[in-house]
């Protein structure tokens, strides 16, 4: 019974050794951008959690894809410095693959004498600013074909009754003139 127990025991230690020794790397849950503190013209990836507040447990090589690059940054306590220092106002989209989830971001970066200021960009302005230009594309076609088949009839009429077009013209602007 007791050579069970030491049996048990040896065992157990043998299933949990490998286990100890591989401790569980904290993996990046949300990020954010900055200007680096020595404002070099490089930015700062900065390991985030839910409250915004940097993640100091994020350590290690993590394979980022800035505007289509791969690059691996090192983190230490949370936070990485890109190697390359940006030189002009530009777009710049964060991508970091995660094992269950993909965290994508754009910021436009603006560049001045002071520094960088990132500002993020929402994914729900990237929809919304298109279907606003097609909606009022949509509305100013309606109102150019509305005009466009008034201004045919005013013509057709206008013409049939004698008025050239020269002299259409010319009434409009003396209409003008008589306005200012």
């Amino acid at each position: 019974m007791k050579n069970r127990w030491i049996l048990y025991l040896c065992l157990s230690i043998l299933y949990f050794l490998p286990h100890v020794g591989t401790a569980q790397q904290t993996g990046i849950k949300d990020f954010t951008v900055k200007e680096n503190l020595s404002q070099n013209g490089k930015l700062a990836i900065i390991a985030v959690d839910s409250i915004e507040k940097t993640d100091n447990m994020v350590n290690g090589d993590y394979n980022f894809t800035i505007n289509g690059f791969q690059q691996t940054l090192k983190f230490t306590d949370g936070v990485a410095v890109t190697s390359n220092p940006i030189e002009s106002s530009t777009f710049v989209y964060f991508k970091h693959k995660r094992a269950d989830k993909d965290l994508g971001k754009v910021y436009f970066l603006r560049v001045t004498e002071k520094g960088i200021n990132p500002y993020k960009i929402s994914g729900m302005l990237l929809i919304a600013i298109p279907l606003l230009i097609l909606l009022i594309a949509y509305m100013f076609k309606r109102f150019l074909v509305t005009f466009l088949v008034l201004a045919v009839v005013y013509l057709y009429l206008s013409y049939s009754k004698g008025l050239d077009v020269k002299e259409l013209l010319e009434s409009v602007f003396l209409g003008i003139k008589d306005l200012l």
